[in-house]
């Protein structure tokens, strides 16, 4: 079957499978073929399910170039699981983490670590820009107790693009080690250990790679997974436990989320078929060509610049127009099968509408489409923000 998204439906008519079209940061529209995956059942201790998982894991490292001395564990949960385990488990208790801080994500990471007593340090910027990597040399050069660095790969509050791998030489030269969290990029941007040496990132199953959610992973250097061993303040999040466990068996430490994994073999598929990496995000990119442009040509001002917008999802001011409402403008949308969501800038007013999942060009022309008929109907004739 043709890894290319279904395109021949109306903008009225939703998905092929009847549901709406989703332009949101996830969970995200997903093919046919991977929902038709979850329609099985099997055990746990299921020969071909132990199969798929092998094969899953596999895959995964692949994706960044991995080799014999990296692994993938995977994890039950949402992609802020496995996050929080990363953090436990590769951050000790004698160890300090420099979290570097462009948007909620990051925020979140600096949550975690404070609810495990764990030793931090914030280094914040806009959430309108880039992480910058002589900022952080200087703060790596200044206090010696630091022993990691955390950082967001896609900061999807705003939809911007930290540049990793300049970070990763910084975290490299200075004798440091690096922590990714790569949920919204990972598989549509590219990410290579050749490029990028980091001991553990992580991601989830929904995303780039198209699964639905319900398991995030880990991929992280062999050495430095076997140092976390006896890190982890929780039991169900102890990465550690979890790859000695699939290690010896096959098998997960606690009932696995079996049906998502059968969806995720199944999207890990159709990745492949499209063209792994480059051919996911060369569709995410036409995506969000399509979508700025449509909606510049609105009236409406994007966040951020081209040069920092990630191919993933965009952030635009709120219109100043007094027609325009947002309640109503996303209920008129949803009620013609176009998911939007809504901003989470603390420095302005936005909304956001997302360019990955199952969606090509035709459906990012239906939703402007849509768009532009709502605003009509809504009174509103100016799309930019307030001066």
């Amino acid at each position: 079957m043709s890894a290319q998204p279904h395109v021949n439906r109306t903008e009225t008519e939703g998905t092929p499978t009847g549901d709406p079209w989703l332009l949101t940061p996830g969970p995200l529209t997903t093919s046919p073929t991977v929902k038709e995956a979850m329609l099985h059942d099997y055990g746990s201790r299921d020969t071909h399910f132990i199969d798929v998982n092998a094969r899953m894991r596999e895959r995964l490292v692949r994706i960044v170039d991995g080799g014999d001395g990296h692994v993938c564990v995977p994890l039950q949960g949402s992609g802020t699981f496995v996050v929080e385990a990363m953090l436990g488990c590769f951050v000790g208790a004698g160890d300090k983490v420099l979290i570097l801080v462009n948007g909620a994500y990051g925020t979140r990471m600096a949550r975690i670590c404070e609810v495990y007593g764990r030793d931090f340090v914030v280094q914040e910027w806009a959430e309108d820009v880039p992480v910058d990597p002589q900022a952080l040399d200087r703060a790596l050069a200044d206090d010696d107790s630091i022993t990691h660095v955390a950082v967001v790969h896609c900061e999807t509050t705003s939809g911007i693009l930290n540049p990793i791998e300049e970070v990763a030489q910084v975290v490299q030269r200075r004798g440091r080690r690096l922590l990714i969290d790569a949920m919204s990029a990972f598989g549509a941007i590219p990410l290579s250990t050749r490029e990028v040496s980091f001991d553990a990132v992580v991601a989830s199953s929904n995303k780039c790679l198209e699964g639905v959610p319900g398991m995030g992973f880990c991929i992280a250097r062999k050495e430095a997974l076997a140092a976390t061993k006896g890190n982890s303040p929780s039991l169900s999040l102890d990465l550690y436990d979890q790859w000695q466990a699939m290690e010896g068996n096959g098998q997960w430490r606690f009932t696995p989320p079996t049906h998502c994994i059968l969806a995720f073999d199944r999207a890990l598929e159709e990745f492949d078929a499209e063209g792994g990496v480059a051919g996911r995000g060369g569709r995410y990119r036409e995506n969000c060509r399509i979508l700025v442009q449509g909606m510049r040509d609105l009236g409406f001002e994007t966040l951020l610049g081209d040069d920092l917008q990630a191919p993933i999802i965009v952030t635009f001011h709120m219109p100043a127009d007094p027609n325009f409402d947002f309640d109503a403008f996303y209920d008129r949308l949803r009620a013609r099968n176009f998911v939007i969501y809504p901003g989470k800038l603390t420095v302005a007013e936005s909304f956001r509408i997302g360019c990955i999942g199952r969606l090509g060009a035709d459906e990012m022309h239906a939703a402007l489409a849509v768009i532009r008929e709502t605003l009509a109907d809504m009174g509103v004739t100016d799309c930019a923000p307030k001066a």
